[in-house]
Parts: structure tokens; sequence; C-alpha cells
């Protein structure tokens, strides 16, 4: 009865080693992995990224090389497992504060499961045909694919030169498959105003407009359809990263603040040092984690910067802004300083939400300068973040005449009675200080009892208010309201 029972078991074994003898595919084959972009067919951007799919969860190896050339043979660009160097790359042109090209840290080869995108450190020729090589081991025990003929493809050409309209489609729909594709195509020095629309969709990318590309108007498809981030920080690209780099390859250029902003222009998700740049309908996130350290979703360094009808979602200084912005109808969250920068930056009908204890903001501004100002901006938190572990604010000693304004705005009860913060020095110190406030209320209304703020805090009279109500009072004139 036992042998009669084993039978079927070796029966099985016996069929297997019957297929492989005669060459014939068992449960284990493996199936060839789905390349993209595949073909001569239909041509693609030239900022396509690479994708292999798999028949199964895939690794990389610690070795090996994927390299793209052109259909002549011609080594186009080349992703080398072993070499740190091709895991950096240029992006935007940037240029260092000595005119020297920066470079940034970045994952040339991303997993998502059964999936690898490969993003090249170059945009690849218009209207040119490709093919792509990997070697064995590249994947962990996925074989080589050697032959020329097995993946290639061809690019599409570029819109007409001095086009003031762009697509972007990660999908390949439109004229570019990255934001970043898109920027990189208009032209340096540009003089006229040019719209990039991008399409529904999550854009895995750092994204950075130089400050030769003025005039930049990014719309996505909707903050809850057209995502645009990376997990940037200061670890992968801030002071922590360029403590060795050389100066002439690291110090950020059209620094407000000379010696804090050393570094710390690279770590953003979304950068921006052009001036007249708009951003709308999008939601920014940098993806580093709780803790990850500082890392800015959205950073605009230039002048008259408007961003409406977005997200910015951060943990550590999500949004930083410095000189003339204007924020409206957007949401902004995090947990220390998550809005931050220099001014003058207006902020109206919007929301602020903390996700810890912490800080709202923390404004740097020179005594009598421009700073922050707060319209009608409600003050939430997650449900975790307990009453009173919030402040409105915080500044050091090194910028005592800091400015900002709190007006109409609801708060939940996670701000602190005292509302602001001072770090190296106190009130007696502070008398330039701008620490101001009118109107607050909880969620549902009720004015807030302000009796216990800061001592060198003020709650403005009302016409005060009234004044600081029009944006052209903080932004010199400036009234973002009317430019489209």
């Amino acid at each position: 009865m036992r042998q009669l029972r084993s039978l079927p078991a070796l029966v099985a074994v016996l069929c297997a080693l019957a297929a492989l003898l005669v060459g014939a595919p068992t449960a284990q084959a493996r199936s060839a992995p789905v390349l993209q972009p595949q073909g001569l067919d239909e041509a693609v951007c030239t900022d396509t990224p690479l994708r292999m799919t798999f028949d199964r969860n895939v690794q990389l190896g610690t070795s090996g090389q994927l390299q793209v050339h052109h259909a002549d043979g011609t080594l186009v660009d080349v992703v080398d497992l072993a070499d740190p160097g091709t895991y950096q790359k240029s992006i935007g042109g940037a240029l260092t504060d000595y005119g020297e090209v920066h470079r940034w840290f970045y994952e040339p080869v991303v997993l998502d499961g059964r999936t690898a995108s490969v993003h090249l450190h170059y945009p690849l020729d218009p209207r040119q045909e490709y093919y792509v090589t990997v070697d064995e081991g590249f994947f962990r025990g996925e074989p080589a694919i050697d032959d020329p003929q097995t993946w290639r493809f061809r690019t599409r050409d570029h819109p007409a030169a001095g086009a003031s309209r762009l697509t972007v489609d990660q999908g390949g729909g439109g004229d570019f498959c990255t934001v970043q594709g898109a920027v990189d195509f208009v032209p340096q020095h540009n003089t006229q105003d040019v719209r990039i629309d991008v399409g529904p969709g999550t854009y895995r990318e750092i994204v950075y407009v130089p400050q030769t590309k003025p005039h930049l108007s990014v719309r996505g498809s909707g903050a809850g359809r057209t995502v645009i981030g990376y997990p940037n920080n200061s670890v992968l690209n801030g002071d922590a990263a360029m403590s060795d780099v050389p100066a002439r390859q690291s110090y950020c250029p059209r620094r407000v603040l000379p010696q804090p902003d050393r570094f710390n222009c690279w770590r953003a998700a979304f950068g921006v040092d052009a001036d007249d740049f708009r951003l709308a309908d999008a939601t920014i996130h940098n993806t580093t984690p709780k803790g990850g350290s500082q890392a800015e979703a959205f950073r605009g360094n230039g002048d008259r910067i408007v961003l409406e009808r977005v997200r910015v979602l951060s943990y550590q200084d999500s949004l930083r802004l410095q000189g003339r912005a204007f924020v409206t109808d957007s949401y902004v969250e995090g947990d220390v300083d998550f809005v931050w920068g220099t001014g003058g930056v207006f902020v109206q009908d919007s929301e602020l939400k903390s996700l810890g204890t912490g800080y709202v903001s923390q404004i740097r501004n020179a005594d009598d300068g421009p700073g922050n100002v707060f319209l009608r901006t409600r003050l939430t938190r997650a449900a975790d973040v307990p009453d009173g572990s919030v402040l409105l604010g915080r500044i050091d000693s090194r910028f005592p005449g800091s400015q900002v304004v709190f007006l109409d705005s609801p708060m939940d009860a996670h701000i602190d009675a005292v509302g602001w913060g001072l770090t190296g020095f106190d009130c007696a110190a502070g008398e330039r200080l701008r620490f101001w406030e009118h109107g607050s209320t909880d969620l549902d209304g009720h004015a807030l009892d302000v009796s216990g703020r800061l001592p060198c805090s003020r709650q403005l009279a009302a016409a005060e208010a009234a004044k600081w109500r029009d944006p052209g009072t903080l932004l010199d004139g400036w009234d973002p309201r009317t430019s489209e």
C-alpha cells in the first residue's frame, strides 16, 4: 500500500526528467522580460525611461552594465553597477555659484516588484534609432541581452523651436515623458511665456529650473491626478552629501543667505531658481520618510513665483520660498519648519497641516525686509498630534528682525498658547521681531484666547491688519492676482 501511494509522485518526477531531456518547458521555465520602448513602428520621447518587466520580482546585481547604443554601435550612455559615478547626473544644466556643472546623486535603476525602470543620464537625440544591451547578472539571475536586434527603438522629433506650449505624458503621448525633459527644451535666456501641461500620473524625478529659464508655467491635470516627486534630501544631495565635494562643484547659485545656503539648494524634489515661474494643479511630493533629514518638496528661489491649487508634501522643510512669491488655494503638510525661507511670501486661502510636533514656519529675513503673511489660512493637524505641541513659528538669534503674520486664520488646538519660539535669544533682544497676528480663531470660528502669546509678539489693530491683507504691501507693489 505504501508503494502504491507513492507511485503518483514517482510518475511526476519521471515526467519532469523526461521533459528536461527532450527540451520541453516545465513549470519553472522563465519568460523573456517585456521591454519598453520596443520596436521601430512608433517613435518615442527623447527622455523616455527604459523599462523591463519580468515574470517575477527582480533584484539588482552587484556588477555589470546596461548600455545604450546608436544604431551604428556608437555608445551613448551606460549604467555601471560597479561605478558610483554612474549614480550621478546633471539636471537642468545646473551651474554652481562658480559657474561649474553641478551633479546630483540619483537612482538610475528603480525597482518596483517585477518592473525595473532605468533613467538615463542624458536625453536621447531626436529622430534616431537605438538599441540596448544588458550584461548577464545586471539583474540577479537574469541572462544577458547582447543581440543588437533584441531591444531596439527610435525617437521622435522635438517640437518646433520656440514652441510656447509643451506637453508631458509619462505614457508617451506628449512632447516629452518627463517634466524635466520639457524644461530642458526651453531655450537658455528665455524671454517668452512657455506653458508646460503635465498629464495625469506619478512622475518620479528631480526637477530643476535654472535661473536662465524664466517665464515658465507648469500646469498639472489636478492636484489629485498629477504627482511630481522624488526621495531627495540633505543626506542624498544636501549639506551631508556635499561636505567632501569641492566648493566649485557644490556651492548653490543665487544664494540669498550666502553662508547657510551653501549646499541646501540641491535637496528639493522640485527646485526653481528662475524668475516669473508659476505652478498650478499638481502635487509636489518629496517621498523622503519621516526623520530622513531636511527634504523640501518645492523650493522657489526666484522673483514673482506663484503656486495655485497645489499640494506640497514632505516632513521637514516642505515648502521653501525665497524672493517674492504668492501661494493661493493650496495645501502644505509637514512637521518641522515646513514653511520656511525669506520673503516676501503671501499665502492665502490655504491649509497648513502639522504631521507631528514641531513648528509651522521658520522665516529668515533681514531687518525691515519682507517676511511671510498668511491670510485666511487654516492650521490643522494629523490625528496623533497632541494639543499644544506646535508653534506658529520660530527663529534664532541670527535673524532677530524676522516677520511672520497670521491674519484671520483658523487654528486647531495643536498650536501652543505661547504661539512663537526664540532660539539663542529672548524678547529683551527681540525688539525688531515682527511676530504679528490678528483675528485668529479656532476651527469653528470662535476667537482664540491669545493672552498667553510670546511677550514680544503683537496683536495687530484692525487698521494695521487691513493694510497687510493687501498682497501689494508685502510684495512691493506686485499684485499676482492680476497676472496670469
